[in-house]
């Protein structure tokens, strides 16, 4: 048999349509009070699932179909059990008077193995008619619901609700996860005390201008000199010029090396430099003469600079208007 294709269906017997009329029934809903107020699924072989669903009744059972046995490698089994289990004490716990008439039961294949095999029971995955079948895979044949939410016990309530109308439905309590708390509380006060150990120790750099300064100026540059087009268009490292030389400049507005992103990142870089050094470090030197010469060194690199930088846009194009020596 395969598992991986029974994926836990369970049968909804409705006392609507199957039941004879109540002053003919017999009460075996009396006889199952006790474990169904205890919340616990009542458990089936194949002798109390033809007692429990034997005509006439008055009651509603719903049957758990599973294979638990590690043997037959059920993993939704094992997942969805504690959630059946929840569905039933959920519903126990706000039925206590018993007026939905609702029995939760579960058959696993070691206990009913005659039940499987049975034919009702293959029926009801093909058949739109009832007993209502809900398949984790196919949903209820009978209305061609889809169960894609995952094995809950809330999307099993829900489905049992829509074909339940006219009964009490309990919501489903789930228990608090204390441990859950506890790992959020714990994680809360490690993280308070690696903040306070670490804090001390980035603070400085994190309260310092010019890091501040120095990381957005780097920020700026890696964006605007071309390294984007490089991911993008993945842009050989180097070329050619046919004449067994490297090419470290391409030629056109559509093409690039990844070295002359690079070069040009770096021309940017000596500009930015040179201009924070006339802007603001050469006004704080204190010798006049000492002032002079490093602003002449400042004006030097960005001029040597700038000329470099619009023969590369030459190189770009061709028909660029300006130029500045020595570059020319």
């Amino acid at each position: 048999m395969r598992w991986s294709s029974l994926l836990l269906p369970f049968t909804l017997l409705g006392a609507g349509v199957l039941a004879a009329k109540k002053a003919d029934a017999v009460d075996r809903y009396q006889e199952y009070q006790p474990n169904i107020l205890s919340g616990n699924p009542v458990k089936l072989n194949d002798a109390l699932y033809k007692e429990i669903t034997a005509l006439p009744r008055d009651y509603t059972v719903a049957v758990l179909l599973t294979a638990l046995d590690s043997r037959y490698a059920c993993q939704i089994c094992r997942e969805f059990d504690p959630e059946w289990k929840l569905l039933a004490k959920s519903w126990a716990k706000g039925d206590k008077a018993g007026e939905s008439r609702m029995i939760f039961s579960v058959l696993d294949f070691n206990e009913g193995r005659d039940t499987f095999v049975s034919p009702s029971i293959g029926e009801f995955a093909v058949a739109n008619v009832d007993p209502l079948r809900f398949d984790f895979t196919a949903g209820c044949t009978s209305e061609f619901d889809r169960y894609n939410s995952g094995p809950s016990a809330e999307s099993v309530r829900n489905w049992l609700v829509r074909h339940l109308p006219g009964r009490p439905h309990p919501e489903i309590n789930r228990p608090t996860n204390w441990f859950a708390w506890a790992m959020g509380v714990v994680g809360v006060l490690g993280m308070a005390s690696l903040w306070n150990i670490v804090w001390p120790l980035i603070s400085p750099f994190l309260m310092n201008r010019k890091a501040w300064a120095l990381l957005s100026l780097i920020t700026i540059l890696t964006c605007i000199c071309g390294t984007m087009f490089n991911r993008i268009r993945n842009v050989p490292y180097a070329g050619h010029d046919g004449h067994g030389h490297v090419s470290f400049i391409a030629g056109g507005f559509q093409s690039q090396f990844q070295i002359e992103s690079q070069i040009v990142a770096f021309m940017y870089a000596v500009l930015a430099f040179c201009t924070i050094g006339l802007a603001d470090r050469a006004p704080r030197i204190g010798s006049a003469k000492l002032q002079q010469a490093l602003i002449f060194v400042y004006a030097g690199v960005m001029f040597a600079m700038y000329s470099f930088l619009l023969s590369v846009f030459r190189m770009k194009n061709g028909g660029y208007p300006f130029a500045l020596p020595p570059f020319l």
